[in-house]
């Protein structure tokens, strides 16, 4: 399913919301549990939509993928395809505004669901596995993509973020991103009562449920903490979170670009 008419208001504010209790410090990781330990490969985003008969292969092919360790998968499911018939329970409008943001940063405007967003910056039809892979390894040819480490950890409550200072080709280039914290729903199953997919009971894989802005990265080694009772809002709460993603971006809300850094950690 295709839509070409999105507006372009995603200068605006995008999807989260940044938390004021956030603090900046060094703190202890012993005995806090473990994001995955080797760098990923690449951030795969599916944009998709409960009222989308073009979705569900996407859907499950990111079920597939999600338990590939080197690959942060993550399903943004889109609200523009409401008016058909069927409100998407787990849309959020940002993910409509992030979608058309990547399309303005590519200079493409392509904006369709089931669409696969890679490592920021490469776009491709979300049930075809061949074509992932493809720009998964088109992307390896990029200077410095998730070349900047990492770690996100969970102990006594808290969520701890480090990113490491910038080198090598990323100090060379001065560059600077932003730094997200996304819950995750690891399968959420949805009876559709209508629109395309009625009558259908479909499961979504790794569905972002907020987006927290954690800070701007600029180069310099950074530590942020925030308690996980911060995290729920009135859509969803701490007991349907089953991992937490952290994602550093170059760009900005408007124009994001390349996934510069990510990591995972398990809840439950």
């Amino acid at each position: 399913m295709n839509n070409r008419h999105l507006t372009a208001a995603c200068a605006a504010a995008f999807i989260g919301v940044t938390l004021t209790g956030l603090t900046v410090a060094g703190l202890s990781l012993a005995g806090a549990s473990k994001a995955y330990a080797g760098s990923p490969r690449a951030v795969v985003e599916l944009f998709t939509s409960q009222g989308c008969s073009s979705c569900p292969p996407a859907d499950r092919l990111m079920g597939e993928l999600a338990h590939d360790p080197s690959l942060i998968v993550m399903s943004l499911p889109v609200d523009y395809w409401d008016y058909l018939g069927w409100k998407d329970t787990l849309a959020l409008h940002g993910h409509s505004l992030r979608q058309r943001a990547y399309s303005v940063a590519r200079g493409d405007r392509e904006v369709y669901t089931p669409q696969a967003v890679v490592n920021g910056v490469v776009h491709v039809l979300g049930s075809d596995k061949a074509a992932i892979e493809k720009a998964i390894a088109s992307t390896d040819k990029l200077d410095a993509p998730l070349s900047l480490p990492v770690a996100v950890t969970v102990a006594n409550g808290t969520v701890m973020v480090t990113v490491q200072a910038a080198e090598g080709t990323l100090k060379a280039q001065n560059v600077s991103a932003e730094i997200w914290l996304c819950p995750l729903t690891a399968n959420a199953q949805v009876v559709i009562g209508r629109g395309e997919n009625s009558g259908r009971t479909l499961t979504y894989h790794n569905v972002a449920r907020r987006w927290v802005k954690l800070g701007v990265w600029t180069g310099k080694a950074e530590t942020f903490s925030l308690p996980l009772s911060q995290l729920p809002d009135a859509d969803f709460a701490l007991k349907d979170v089953n991992e937490l993603a952290v994602i550093v971006q170059s760009g900005g809300d408007a124009k994001p670009g390349l996934m510069l850094g990510a990591a995972t950690v398990a809840l439950r």
